[in-house]
């Protein structure tokens, strides 16, 4: 039986009319009579679709036109041209049944007010969303015990550190319960241990719940830990839609053998082993194609001192990066 799908989007585009001049007075006053455009293309042509419960990371370097496709998702950009649906609604109508069903949270702008506690957004969100009184305490409590917020709700936004603004930013933004989750940078700025507790928490909502996730990111760390599957988008155009395992298969179909010996080794016994990207002070790194590396494995154990050896996957960021310099779509 085939996975009921949230989002379907079709051709959809998003071009900008920007007006253009030169600098100077001159310019400055003939552009009064008559104003230069150009037309910069955001989004275009973008087409996937994503199936009820999914969580699906979105990646591409800033200005690909990741954003402006969320915007539009949510309903607040009208798109120029193209179609897409969420959960069966055409978002920028902005039906009110859709605007109860979904939720966008950005990471670089808030909803809670600086001078007021947390907890007063969340009434005013109650009121919103017309949560009944005991739901609304069910699912605070819950959210206040899965992201540790005990004695955070009743003091002012502005003496809240950046980490905890930002779970504060997600219970609001998730009250209602919404089905559809479009994160945009959730975990932008914060430290590494604030990052995990909110990666938990989108993973949590999304197994209790089972909402729909799209996630952009420039953390792949958020994509490696949530994200079976990713699209990747550059200059308005997706040019990779599939599993992240294929991503890696196929664009960097390698692994990076990661030593440490007992003794110093020369050089020359690397020979033939693979390519070396490291090797000093007891320590040696080697890219090795996938197809050669249990016999690179078994040489190194057996010609070498080897105190220990680990076999892993190239970095996530090593491989987007590589799909962004080829500039096509991975097969």
């Amino acid at each position: 039986m085939n996975a009921e799908i949230d989002v379907k989007v079709r051709e959809l585009t998003k071009r900008y009319k920007v007006p253009v001049r030169e600098g100077g007075f001159r310019a400055s006053v003939a552009s009064l009579f008559r104003r230069q455009y150009r037309v910069v293309e955001a989004v275009t042509s973008v087409s996937f679709e994503i199936a009820r419960g999914e969580i699906v990371g979105f990646l591409g370097p800033n200005g690909a036109g990741k954003t402006t496709t969320l915007k539009m998702l949510s309903g607040l950009l009208y798109p120029t041209s193209g179609e897409a649906t969420v959960l069966g609604h055409v978002p920028w109508r902005r039906e009110a049944e859709f605007l109860r069903r979904m939720t966008l949270v950005m990471g670089q702008k808030n909803q809670l007010v600086w001078d007021i506690p947390a907890m007063d957004t969340f009434l005013v969100n109650q009121a919103i969303y017309r949560i009944p009184e005991r739901e609304f305490q069910a699912t605070l409590d819950e959210f206040t015990s899965l992201l540790e917020l005990e004695g955070l709700l009743q003091k002012p936004v502005r003496n809240l550190s950046l980490g905890e603004r930002m779970k504060c930013e997600l219970v609001a933004a998730l009250l209602h319960k919404p089905r559809i989750l479009f994160l945009d940078e959730p975990t932008l700025g914060l430290d590494v241990t604030m990052q995990n507790r909110i990666r938990e928490f989108i993973r949590e909502y999304n197994q209790r719940y089972g909402a729909t996730v799209l996630l952009t990111s420039h953390y792949m760390a958020d994509i490696a830990a949530l994200c079976r599957r990713v699209i990747i988008i550059h200059n308005g155009r997706v040019m990779f839609d599939g599993e992240l395992s294929r991503l890696v298969g196929s664009i960097a179909p390698f692994k990076v053998l990661h030593v440490a010996l007992d003794d110093a080794v020369l050089p020359d016994r690397l020979d033939g082993m693979g390519e070396v990207i490291s090797f000093g002070q007891g320590k040696l790194s080697l890219k090795v194609p996938k197809e050669r590396t249990p016999e690179v494995t078994s040489r190194l154990l057996a010609e070498l001192p080897v105190l220990d050896l680990s076999v892993e996957d190239p970095p996530i960021e090593d491989v987007i990066a590589q799909v962004f310099r080829q500039g096509v779509g991975a097969p």
